[in-house]
């Protein structure tokens, strides 16, 4: 074989090659590329499955068992069809536009000596029978000069109205009592049975039967107002 016929082969194998070789270059690429695709895909994938494992919720991962309470009791309120009063209790009035308590204070406030703080007694026993408070205390204050200070019928007797009768306050015509709560319930009985019951409620209707002196009523009269102005 001459010299050009080797040139000749050696061009066309050199051309072939030149051919085939990026073919196969080609395939080796793509199978290359292929199976680190398929890598990186199966890479993906198990990080994938280990990122839900580890999201996981807690609940999911390690069941926790509920812990069952009890409801509590429902309160039941039962309404009731009586209204509830909130307001503060007032004091009824029982004399004058006076409260048993104002009434008290406004006698207390004239009564001195041995009949002082008796504003109750008197204050009770009026009401109960009927009878004026501020002319009991009055004629009281004028028989007895408690105003001041009080006669011994009161100090030593207790009696408060001079009135007569038995046992004896010290041997004399005018009656004893044990203490001065029954000598005041008495005086005011008095006054009811003997006066107020026969229309008698005036110091002017009273005058006659109760004291021989003209000027009696006069003086009651200036002890009411004195009571009334306390």
């Amino acid at each position: 074989m001459n010299s050009n016929m080797k040139v000749v082969i050696v061009v066309v194998l050199g051309v072939i090659m030149s051919m085939v070789l990026p073919h196969f270059m080609k395939i080796d690429y793509e199978t290359n590329v292929q199976s680190q695709s398929q890598k990186q895909t199966q890479g993906n994938q198990e990080k994938t499955e280990t990122t839900e494992i580890a999201m996981a919720t807690p609940d999911e991962a390690h069941p926790v068992t509920e812990e069952t309470t009890e409801p509590e009791p429902e309160t039941i309120i039962v309404p009731s069809d009586e209204p509830v009063d909130t307001a503060t209790p007032v004091e009824p009035v029982v004399y004058d536009g006076l409260t048993m308590n104002e009434l008290v204070e406004k006698l207390n406030r004239s009564l001195k000596s041995t009949l002082s703080g008796t504003g109750e007694s008197f204050a009770k026993y009026c009401l109960e029978m009927g009878v004026d408070p501020y002319l009991a205390v009055a004629i009281v204050l004028h028989e007895t000069g408690c105003n001041y200070s009080c006669s011994t019928q009161v100090k030593k007797c207790n009696n408060v109205g001079g009135m007569k009768g038995s046992p004896s306050c010290n041997g004399t015509s005018y009656a004893k009592f044990d203490t001065l709560d029954d000598g005041i319930y008495s005086f005011v009985k008095n006054l009811k049975e003997n006066y107020y019951d026969y229309g008698l409620t005036t110091p002017e209707a009273m005058n006659k039967k109760y004291a021989a002196s003209t000027t009696w009523a006069t003086k009651v009269n200036h002890y009411i107002n004195k009571i009334k102005a306390a």
